[in-house]
């Protein structure tokens, strides 16, 4: 071989050892993020707040999903074969609990992952400590509607009771990942930190809303009108999870028409828009729809829900 063709020999192995480190430098730079994301805990909610709320929790040592999609209503999920697909899969289920998210159940029984049964410490209630109201004081049964036997399960709503469902979370992700909870800690108080500030923005802006009162569609905002002080002055529904009749429709208007204050129909994107709509210009009240923005994703994503729907009832109050 000739010293010029020895040369360009050379330099080539020389292109190849030069190449070969780099791409074993990119691999040991990319390695603990790639170990990362492999080790994700992946996390299925039931509805989409608490899929928010888990994030905010979690942070990037989570990967999280919920089975109710923003735009349904979490009572009534139809269960389908790509739930229980997603549930197979996961390390750990946050419930809602208090009956809201029964169909759950279902969805469990099909997926087959003993990891997040109940019992199991990838089974995660965030309703636990929630101080719940609406408990019935007298005998349940199916006359009465959709009724929860153990209360109003739609305690999400009010963002001052995030401190006790982030902590219920915490708990549940430190049994699933010990080493990480002083980071699901932090993580959750950083949260938490940006919530107080908000909290006294909304009741800022609501507090003119407190002479107004409110008719639901259905009865879920009972914890949210308890934080800010607003009244509500009925539902669309005569009875949960069931079509109003005429009667009930007729005797609300003019409750409506009668009531003090300005009035405000509140809907959400699930509920029937065209109805509210009529009973609201029958009673000459205005019209809010809240929950527009609800499942909005990342750590910010539950406030961004809670902001929407303060902006949206102040605004229905101009």
């Amino acid at each position: 071989m000739s010293g010029r063709a020895m040369g360009q020999a050379g330099s080539i192995e020389r292109r190849r050892v030069v190449v070969g480190l780099v791409s074993l430098v990119a691999v040991a730079a990319a390695g603990p993020a790639l170990v990362d994301a492999a080790s994700k805990l992946r996390v299925i909610a039931t509805i989409p707040d608490l899929r928010a709320l888990t994030e905010a929790v979690g942070g990037g040592l989570v990967e999280v999903d919920s089975l109710a999609r923003a735009n349904q209503n979490p009572h009534d999920l139809e269960v389908r074969p790509s739930l229980m697909v997603k549930l197979r899969r996961a390390d750990a289920l946050v419930v809602n609990g208090l009956e809201l998210d029964g169909w759950a159940d279902a969805v469990l029984r099909g997926a087959n992952n003993a990891a997040v049964v109940p019992g199991a410490p990838g089974f995660i209630d965030a309703s636990r400590g929630v101080p719940v109201i609406d408990v019935p004081t007298t005998r349940v049964d199916r006359s009465m509607g959709d009724v929860h036997p153990l209360g109003n399960p739609h305690y999400t709503a009010d963002p001052g009771l995030a401190p006790v469902v982030t902590q219920n979370i915490l708990d549940g992700l430190a049994r699933l990942a010990p080493e990480h909870r002083g980071t699901f800690e932090r993580q959750r108080q950083a949260f938490l930190a940006r919530l107080q500030p908000a909290l006294a923005r909304w009741r800022a802006t609501l507090a003119p809303l407190q002479a107004a009162r409110f008719v639901v569609y259905h009865n879920d905002l009972g914890y949210f009108f308890k934080r800010f002080g607003l009244t509500q002055l009925g539902t669309i529904e005569d009875r949960p999870g069931i079509p109003p009749s005429p009667a009930h429709l007729a005797r609300l208007v003019r409750e409506m028409k009668d009531a003090r204050g300005r009035v405000i129909v509140v809907v959400e994107p699930w509920s029937d828009q065209k109805l509210a709509a009529r009973v609201a210009e029958q009673a000459g009240a205005r019209l809010a729809l809240v929950n527009a923005r609800l499942g909005a994703s990342g750590p910010e994503g539950y406030l961004t829900s809670v902001e929407a729907n303060v902006s949206a009832l102040a605004q229905a109050a101009r």
